[in-house]
């Protein structure tokens, strides 16, 4: 009988918070960021806390994974060689990196994932990381669903696959329009999104062909109606971006996507999720209520769409009508949805202007906004803040709890309870008593008082009694009896080791002899890895040797089909074309071979 995969649903975690909440929700993995080294430069988080998430995780057998993933200087390689021991000796089940001078360091054995920000596109990457001994590759958002199946045909090394959240219209890894810009990397956690910023479009006469719009900013990924597609491909752990976003965003999208796993499953017998317990919710989780800018499947499908958000880089949210009628204070919308006090909107009217603002009071379909608004007739309403939605969610009683079997037997010098746990563990506990025949029935009273799991992490999944005889068992013993057991279970479960790498990391032939600074080199000690790996000519990194006319920016995302002018069909502008934003300006390149854009300061 082939054995289930098991498919992890990965979400982030800003903070202990907001890693806790996930494991609540459903989550079979979460990823936060380490004290220092992280790409999220604004998200650390002390040893302390990642220390109490694995603790918090392992219950569950949900798994904690820290990123560690910017490129080092030769100055904190030490720094970050003594941290990797520290996170190793917390419980810490993996490293997310980018620097491949962390593996010439001296490791303790814990498992590596190789970060997105290593541009892991290709198959001939992907194999040279399994070869290297990575056990598991973030892959690049912008791979179709045939793609990743190709990847996965051909190696063996688990595929994480981003399902949902913000995308960065370049190549994870290959943007250093920030650092070009102002001198803050990306690939040092510190970007400025200029992604988001609005741009002039101009063609190669001068001439303003679009003014002041989101040119680079995309809508956010969302593959909920592809996840079957995407496990089928080969994907394995199905990651949620988000390590800056609030508890509430952590809490609906994880609650959202753990609801759309558990359906596939329950039809799936070759498929099973990657931790233990089941979450139960007091809200409907619903992703269009948490923070997006509209939605998009990105390249999954193989087929290009619209992607792009020029009006706003902010949240739009959900759709849900149209204004109806503009009096002095108040607005009146067309809508069947119920509005709330404190409700958040935005309007965008017949000339593609947006307007923001948030609501005193709603009577009905009429609403009272805060602050004087001006907006037309006609003009499409979305709601992005949904007070009474958002405050459900913040105040909810999410729990995850375990499944046990209880059984309750008779012994020569008393009672035995045994507790078994959905993760395989098995706990005992006996009581050494007298017998004496009870005046009335106890099995009710027996499975009523080993039943009360409803302060812990366990729920009963079923109870067996075998006794001889109808023997008086006291509550206060039974319900002794059921403390000890369940004290002991949680420390056979705490007492669960960490997954180790189970092989070793070694150098293997790379794809190439000679390296670029889109290899992101940044130190010495990854200069040596690649040299051992054969490359014999070496560039630094393009934060520590600008390169002038350099590709700051290579993304699969076209700004010629986006605005319907794609060569293939002979529409273009007068080229080449720039993107200005203040005195800045941007010279973009099109490779329609490879279907890609580039930004060359």
């Amino acid at each position: 009988m082939n054995e289930k995969r098991k498919i992890e649903l990965l979400s982030p975690a800003k903070n202990l918070e907001c890693g806790v909440a996930a494991i609540t929700c459903g989550a079979d993995a979460v990823y936060i960021g380490s004290p220092k080294f992280s790409a999220r430069f604004a998200a650390g988080n002390s040893v302390e806390d990642v220390q109490r998430l694995c603790d918090f995780a392992h219950l569950y057998g949900a798994k904690v994974y820290v990123a560690l993933n910017t490129i080092l200087t030769d100055e904190e390689l030490k720094e970050t060689e003594s941290l990797i021991h520290t996170l190793y000796k917390i419980g810490v089940d993996a490293l997310i990196v980018q620097d491949m001078g962390i593996l010439m360091l001296d490791l303790p054995p814990i498992a590596l994932h190789a970060s997105t920000q290593m541009n892991n596109r290709t198959l001939e990457k992907v194999q040279f990381l399994e070869k290297v001994g990575f056990s598991q590759v973030v892959l690049a958002r912008e791979l179709s669903q045939e793609q990743i199946a190709s990847i996965y045909k051909s190696t063996h090394v688990l595929l994480e696959c981003f399902i949902h959240g913000a995308l960065c219209v370049s190549y994870s890894g290959q943007c250093y329009l920030s650092e070009a810009m102002c001198g803050r990397s990306a690939n040092r956690g510190q970007c400025a999104q200029y992604c988001r910023h609005a741009y002039d479009l101009l063609d190669a006469n001068g001439k303003t062909i679009i003014q002041d719009k989101h040119l680079l900013s995309l809508r956010d990924f969302n593959l909920s109606n592809h996840l079957e597609s995407l496990i089928d491909a080969g994907a394995s752990s199905l990651k949620i971006e988000g390590r800056l976003k609030e508890v509430d965003y952590v809490k609906n999208v994880t609650a959202f996507y753990r609801q759309k796993l558990d359906e596939i499953f329950a039809r799936r017998s070759d498929l099973q999720k990657a931790s233990f317990g089941k979450s139960e919710y007091d809200f409907i989780p619903k992703l269009e209520k948490s923070f997006n800018r509209g939605f998009t499947s990105y390249f999954f499908t193989g087929k290009r769409e619209k992607m792009a958000s020029f009006l706003t880089p902010k949240s739009i949210g959900e759709p849900i009508g149209k204004v109806l009628t503009v009096k002095e204070k108040s607005l009146l919308i067309d809508t069947q949805e119920v509005l709330n006090n404190g409700d958040g909107f935005c309007v965008i009217d017949n000339f593609d202007h947006i307007i923001g603002f948030r609501i005193n009071k709603a009577v009905g379909n009429e609403v009272f906004p805060a602050d004087r608004v001006k907006v037309g007739k006609g003009g499409m309403v979305y709601r992005n803040f949904d007070q009474n939605f958002n405050n459900a969610v913040n105040h909810s009683n999410t729990s995850r709890k375990l499944a046990v079997s209880i059984k309750f037997f008779e012994t020569e010098a008393g009672f035995n309870l045994n507790l078994i746990c959905e993760n395989g563990l098995l706990c005992s506990q006996s009581v050494v008593m007298s017998k004496e025949l009870a005046q009335k029935p106890q099995k009710e009273n027996i499975i009523k008082q080993l039943s009360r799991l409803g302060s812990t992490i366990f729920y009963p999944q079923k109870v067996e009694i075998e006794t001889s005889n109808d023997w008086f068992i006291p509550s206060s013993i039974l319900s002794k009896l059921r403390q000890d057991a369940i004290e002991k279970l949680i420390e056979l479960i705490g007492n669960q080791k960490v997954n180790c790498r189970n092989k070793d990391l070694k150098p293997t032939q790379y794809m190439k002899l000679t390296t670029d600074y889109s290899d992101n080199i940044h130190n010495e000690k990854s200069a040596e890895f690649y040299r051992s790996c054969g490359v014999e000519s070496i560039q630094p990194s393009f934060e520590k040797m600008p390169v002038k006319g350099a590709k700051v920016m290579t993304c699969k995302y076209c700004l010629l089909y986006e605005l319907g002018k794609c060569r293939k069909n002979g529409k273009s502008f007068v080229e080449p074309l720039y993107l200005q934003t203040g005195n800045k300006k941007l010279r973009l390149d099109f490779d329609c071979k490879k279907c890609e854009m580039s930004i060359i300061v």
